[in-house]
């Protein structure tokens, strides 16, 4: 038996700079950082040559055999069948598939989906691939394989977890740079951010869309709209280098009022409310999840404000959903060849001395 777990994220800054239209031209740049909130994958062997695939969330299964010659779109699973067809190896094997976080939260489930399912399937096929491949194959599947109209920034975050400064370069490369804050500025950044459910997203693929084709007719209020949601980012990364956390909210604010000109549709006029809501009770900044339309409205407020702030929201009909960083990412939590006698099972285990765990 094999468990997989990756995280979900959330974004600061430079969301939509992720995308191919824009990065490919200009460079893109996201900070972001995954949260405590996980997908699983349990995988079981098989001996009849099909693959089960079960998945709680959408309370759904499929039994599959001849996997090459099934199409992967359109599919309420299309995820794991793209993943599937995209390794090309004949498995019999059980997979069932959960989550903390229900699908249409912007928090980059569907990333964290194909991640997890890829790490599951590799590392079960002795073929473990690197953070950087993990990711590069997800988005790969999403973009080209399913032909969704994603970016690079889920992906990633799911894969290496943590909080991350991500540079995504006209060649299509990328580097992540790990914000290597002190912890005491870390713990105090960490609890000032708050998040609040605003309610499932239902349009995030058509606002991505709506995007990318005035990315690419230059539209000129896409496009700056776009180069200060990059540079706000930018400035975001380096308040939190020097510890100026309160200058990280005034500028989480103003990152949030850029995004909102890429497209008409990443506000509503409730998200609006729940937004002034909260910077009226005193948050400094924040945004909503995603590529926008619903989600979770993330928050930066400091000590003094909080409680007043979820009593504003929770009067709004709106829930906090606490959290806290994830800073491992995409990774194998059970690998137990005895749960079910799989001889594939159990090869990478590491044993650590009791005096090591010490230190």
């Amino acid at each position: 038996m094999l468990i997989v777990r990756s995280p979900v994220r959330i974004s600061f800054g430079g969301g939509g700079t992720d995308l191919p239209s824009y990065y490919e031209r200009f460079g893109g740049a996201v900070l972001s950082a995954a949260i405590n909130k996980y997908f699983y994958t349990i995988l079981g062997a098989r001996s009849d040559g099909r693959v089960q695939v079960i998945s709680s969330d959408l309370r759904i299964f499929e039994n599959w055999q001849d996997i090459a010659n099934l199409p992967a779109r359109d599919s309420e699973l299309e995820i794991p069948l793209a993943v599937l067809k995209e390794l090309g190896s004949k498995l019999s094997v059980d997979l069932f598939l959960a989550s903390e976080i229900p699908p249409g939260t912007g928090l980059g489930s569907s990333a964290s989906v194909c991640v997890n399912i890829l790490q599951t399937l590799t590392n079960y096929l002795h073929t473990p691939l690197s953070k950087y491949e993990l990711a590069e194959r997800a988005f790969h599947i999403a973009r080209n394989v399913l032909g969704r109209h994603v970016g690079k920034q889920d992906e990633y975050a799911a894969a290496f977890g943590g909080l991350n400064f991500l540079t995504f370069n006209r060649d299509g490369s990328t580097q992540v740079e790990a914000m290597d804050l002190d912890a005491e500025v870390l713990q105090e950044f960490q609890s000032n951010l708050m998040l609040f459910f605003a309610g499932a997203a239902h349009h995030s693929w058509t606002i991505l869309q709506e995007q990318e084709d005035s990315t690419r007719a230059q539209t000129s209020s896409t496009l700056d709209a776009l180069h200060d949601v990059k540079a706000l980012g930018l400035r975001m990364r380096e308040a939190l280098q020097r510890a100026q956390l309160q200058v990280f909210g005034e500028l989480l604010n103003a990152a949030w009022e850029a995004k909102r000109r890429v497209s008409s549709k990443i506000s509503t006029p409730r998200i609006d409310r729940l937004y002034a809501c909260a910077r009226e009770h005193g948050a400094l900044g924040g945004k909503i999840t995603g590529a926008g339309g619903g989600g979770f409205l993330l928050l930066y407020c400091e000590r003094p404000h909080r409680e007043a702030v979820r009593e504003a929201l929770l009067k709004e009909g709106v829930h906090e959903m606490a959290f806290s960083f994830d800073m491992q990412g995409a990774q194998v939590i059970v690998n137990d060849p005895f749960i079910d006698s799989d001889e594939r099972g159990g090869s990478r285990w590491t044993f650590v001395p009791a005096v090591a765990r010490a230190r």
